[in-house]
């Protein structure tokens, strides 16, 4: 029951993930700038999530946390959330929103790689499933290397690259940083904090260079801010919370994520008038989702093999 529960949970999570692509492509379609879609989301998301923690923690522990490594805090928040988001929404001006969702899990090839940075192996059969990812990205951007527009290549995939390496890495300094004195709501309100001066620089950018945002892109970024930052958040987080003794059933969940990509290619088509995938496009896809699934599943195997060498 509990299984059931949790994959229903992990599936909703994914649609509420997904409207972060679609709307940061919709607010780019009706003439936002960027750089409010990518501040604005933290701005609105950090009261939330002070409201959160301060009904169910307080704010005195993590705040002595943070105390002790304020400048380390500063440095990778930004890297972990300002240099993934802006980036990533930067990304939406020049790629359909599918194409950005789809693209983005190449920050799993991206973790793994970083093994070594935190003292551990590279997962090699996990590096050659995510290989599968990768050749799936590849074949997204087909018809934009066939008709030589590398200029939109260029625009797409190097800003994702670096989201896809900020996003691990910053989270993995946090989480080496806070060495396990912090539940996730508490550090994710701590990097939301402390990322702050990132987003409110970047903002100050944003006035200078394009003005104050519209009523409306401020209501859509609300929007974001509340189904992903905090609705998908609690629901996958509770999802994953419900099958956690159990490992196979833990990669399952951790695999409705590839949910993403599909509702982001089914929305941005439905509302967006994006374009939708030719048959390269469409097995790009197919191998990304592959790929993310492949993932998990292997994951949960390694974990299995860990717990056993524990007990002997």
């Amino acid at each position: 029951m509990n299984m059931k529960k949790a994959f229903i949970l992990g599936i909703i999570g994914a649609f509420f993930f997904a409207s972060s692509f679609l709307l940061n492509r919709s607010m780019h379609l009706s003439g936002g700038s960027w750089i409010w879609s990518a501040s604005l989301r933290y701005l609105f998301t950090f009261p939330i999530m002070a409201l959160i923690l301060w009904k169910k923690h307080g704010f005195q522990h993590v705040h002595q946390v943070i105390a002790l490594n304020p400048w380390k805090w500063l440095v990778w928040s930004s890297v972990g959330f300002g240099l993934f988001y802006a980036p990533l929404t930067f990304a939406a001006d020049y790629g359909e929103s599918w194409i950005i969702a789809a693209s983005w899990q190449v920050t799993i090839v991206m973790g793994i790689l970083m093994a070594p940075l935190f003292h551990s192996r590279i997962a090699v059969k996990n590096l050659c499933a995510s290989s599968i990812i990768l050749i799936g990205v590849f074949l997204l951007q087909m018809p934009n290397i066939g008709n030589l527009q590398l200029h939109t290549t260029i625009l797409t995939l190097l800003p994702i690259l670096i989201a896809a390496i900020a996003y691990p890495l910053g989270n993995r300094k946090m989480m080496e940083v806070s060495r396990n004195q912090l539940s996730t709501l508490e550090r994710t309100y701590g990097m939301t904090l402390c990322s702050l001066p990132f987003w409110l620089i970047l903002s100050v950018f944003g006035v200078t260079k394009v003005g104050l945002p519209s009523v409306g892109q401020s209501l859509q970024a609300l929007s974001v801010a509340l189904f992903s930052g905090v609705v998908a958040t609690l629901l996958f987080f509770k999802a994953t919370d419900l099958v956690k003794s159990n490992q196979k059933h833990l990669a399952v969940i951790e695999s409705t994520q590839a949910g993403e990509v599909i509702f982001t290619l089914l929305g941005g088509i439905l509302f967006l008038g994006d374009a939708s995938p030719d048959w390269i496009g469409g097995l790009g896809i197919f191998l990304i989702v592959f790929g993310m699934i492949l993932n998990s599943l292997l994951s949960s195997l390694n974990k299995k093999r860990v717990c056993s060498r524990c007990k002997l």
